[in-house]
């Protein structure tokens, strides 16, 4: 790691970049046991030492050793001050407005790399559920202890479990088709039954085992072709990318809301 991280300082001067020492992080990832056998592990990254912490920020996302993404629904705390500040001059925004608002500051961030969290705990999941029912609340100016389900159902959306697994079975789509990176691409393989089956022609992925669901359950290379293989053979069949988004969302609006 040390050599790597000296190659990548090296490959930042010729470019005219500074690695800032003071902004490094540095994650130790692995199953807890593991980590306990490096209590005092100190790393001497290009000149500077560094101490593994608890959790670590990439591109936005905060990331922590279980790989819980616990950390990350605190963007929960900025969505519900922004969400406080739209509140307040709702009665003044159109409908249009209080949407665009809504999405720029809300959605967003509920959305942003949301297919980290696929297999996360129940509570972090809710959280983030908790701020897109407080935004439908603010957006159709409905009172605190109504029903929200009619809401949301209303608004043609997604809950959060359902807007994540959209975005995996998105890839899912893209990859087959080449539309997505190779790295992607290479974690997917066709069914192919060793004797002529009516499967043989459905479309159907290979789910890998794993052994333990905890940690292998949530991996692109599990998950993805699990929830593809649940499709319809209808919506997997899409011609193009637009019609495949169409139909799955009604598809998954069909399971969250029972119409």
């Amino acid at each position: 790691m040390e050599d790597c991280v000296k190659d990548v300082k090296g490959w930042m001067s010729c470019n005219f970049l500074l690695l800032n020492g003071n902004k490094t992080e540095v994650l130790l990832l692995g199953p807890k046991l593991a980590r306990s056998k490096l209590p005092d592990l100190i790393l001497n990254l290009a000149d500077f030492p560094a101490t593994p912490g608890s959790a670590a920020k990439n591109l936005g996302v905060i990331i922590d050793s279980d790989l819980s993404f616990d950390q990350h629904s605190s963007i929960t705390r900025t969505a519900f001050l922004h969400l406080r500040n739209i509140a307040k001059i709702r009665n003044t925004l159109s409908l249009r407005d209080a949407e665009t608002l809504v999405h720029a500051f809300i959605t967003s961030r509920l959305d942003y790399c949301n297919v980290l969290l696929s297999g996360c705990t129940s509570r972090s999941l809710n959280k983030l559920q908790l701020v897109q029912n407080a935004a439908a609340r603010v957006f159709t100016k409905t009172r605190k202890f109504e029903h929200i389900s009619p809401v949301l159902s209303s608004l043609h959306g997604l809950s959060i479990k359902f807007r994540i697994d959209y975005k995996i079975l998105l890839l899912t789509y893209k990859a087959l088709h080449g539309l997505a990176p190779e790295y992607l691409q290479d974690l997917i393989s066709h069914y192919e039954p060793s004797r002529p089956l009516r499967s043989q022609s459905a479309g159907l992925l290979i789910v890998p085992r794993i052994q333990k669901v905890s940690a292998g359950g949530r991996a692109f290379s599990y998950k993805d072709p699990k929830l593809w293989n649940d499709l319809p053979e209808t919506v997997r069949d899409s011609d193009t990318v637009s019609i495949f988004k169409t139909r799955l969302k009604t598809h998954l609006f069909s399971l969250a809301f029972g119409s």
